[in-house]
């Protein structure tokens, strides 16, 4: 699923392309697709792009008259830069936005299609799909504590709860605990004040570091290539791969559709985290997907 590293490099590659550009036509192919009826989706063709705005995880399109247009591309939705008018051909194709130099594509690989867009007029509407997790670039120490301890979570399930942080989730949080030195099974209210400061300070310092990464990488190009396991990662999608810090095998932790990356030597204390054992935990405070926290926090919309 693309997190807020991946999102913020979307918004700023679609922004170059699109703001202040006349909306001309959006075409639908997928009828899972559109999740609001009113104001109907027609009428935001012919308006003209105003600005953009990260909400979490989801893309929101700005257009004259504050019509809104919000994204949320779930685990396998992309978007891509085609040529204007592009056909939506075959079965990855869910809708084209086009406009006079080129057209934004969506498209969701896999059968389960759970990728949506909303229509939406108002910065109320506009705020009520927002999950109302804390923006920890924004933020401050006290701020962050406070949010991670008001429920006790695992610090996995903490960092990917969009209703507790804002645009974080499977492969940054993994990152974000092996930077920190932490157990991804820790509980939020047995840190200690330092340990909480070190997560704080790991979570911006992960988030601004791929960010600037994917930036870079990018170089003014439409970002084509956004996956959850990327080069350059320290322990997410590394399975009995070398620790870049220690040497030691990268372990997981894996229930249901979930997988946790994890070194034992520099987060454990050397500690395995064995699957069985850890099942009651995970079934009481992890839903069964990733994908089923997103849904939640929408009301399955």
């Amino acid at each position: 699923m693309p997190e807020l590293p991946d999102i913020v490099v979307y918004i700023e590659a679609i922004e170059q392309r699109i703001l202040n550009q006349r909306l001309e036509r959006v075409r639908v192919s997928s009828p899972f697709l559109l999740r609001t009826a009113d104001p109907p989706l027609g009428a935001a063709e012919g308006k003209t792009v105003r600005r953009l705005r990260r909400i979490g995880k989801r893309i929101a399109i700005g257009l004259d008259d504050d019509l809104w247009l919000v994204l949320h591309l779930m685990i396998a939705g992309r978007l891509h830069w085609r040529q204007a008018g592009v056909k939506l051909a075959g079965r990855l194709a869910l809708a084209a936005f086009d406009f006079p130099d080129g057209s934004l594509l969506l498209t969701e690989a896999g059968s389960r299609k759970r990728a949506s867009l909303h229509v939406v007029a108002g910065e109320a509407a506009l705020t009520a799909l927002d999950p109302g997790g804390l923006e920890v670039l924004k933020s401050d120490s006290a701020a962050f504590a406070s949010v991670l301890t008001s429920a006790n979570h695992t610090l996995k399930r903490a960092l990917t709860d969009p209703r507790m942080f804002s645009g974080i989730g499977n492969a940054y949080s993994d990152e974000i605990l092996f930077e920190a030195r932490l157990s991804p099974v820790t509980l939020t209210r047995r840190l200690t004040q330092e340990e909480i400061q070190r997560l704080f300070d790991a979570t911006r310092r992960m988030l601004k570091q791929w960010t600037d990464r994917l930036r870079s990488e990018t170089s003014g190009r439409f970002p084509e290539k956004v996956t959850a396991f990327r080069e350059g990662m320290a322990v997410h999608g590394r399975y009995k791969q070398a620790c870049v810090r220690c040497g030691a095998k990268i372990q997981r932790i894996r229930y249901a559709a979930n997988e946790t990356n994890y070194c034992a030597q520099c987060q454990t204390g050397g500690k395995l985290l064995a699957d069985r054992a850890l099942s009651r935990l995970l079934r009481e405070d992890w839903p069964k997907t990733l994908e089923e926290l997103e849904l939640l926090t929408s009301g399955g919309r």
